[in-house]
């Protein structure tokens, strides 16, 4: 079986399927990323906040999504916040591996 490189990626889980490349055979191997979400609440409604909220947000190495509705945006990018409707109060997922205490202490000024 071949597969092109965006095909062998699924959900949560990467899997490298078995292939043959110039005759070689390569053995099967399955990695699985864990990854822990947590979500919290919002608002960022005024300009100001959104510059203060992307500022306090970058300094962390995770993940971070806004997800309003169906639409969802990378949380560390300002054309994506002001994308959205930012009157309302806005859902944050962190992605990561470890623990979020420090994410959740800095966010603190902007949650709901």
């Amino acid at each position: 079986m071949y597969f092109d490189l965006e095909s062998r990626y699924n959900h949560s889980c990467k899997e490298v399927t078995a292939c043959q490349a110039d005759g070689l055979d390569k053995k099967q191997h399955i990695f699985r990323e864990v990854i822990i979400m947590k979500s919290v609440q919002v608002s960022i409604n005024t300009v100001d906040k959104v510059k203060a909220f992307v500022n306090d947000i970058t300094k962390f190495e995770y993940e971070f999504d806004l997800v309003s509705g169906r639409y969802v945006v990378n949380a560390k990018s300002i054309m994506g916040i002001f994308s959205l409707d930012i009157r309302k109060p806005i859902c944050l997922h962190i992605n990561t591996e470890e623990n979020t205490d420090e994410v959740i202490n800095a966010l603190s000024p902007y949650m709901v």
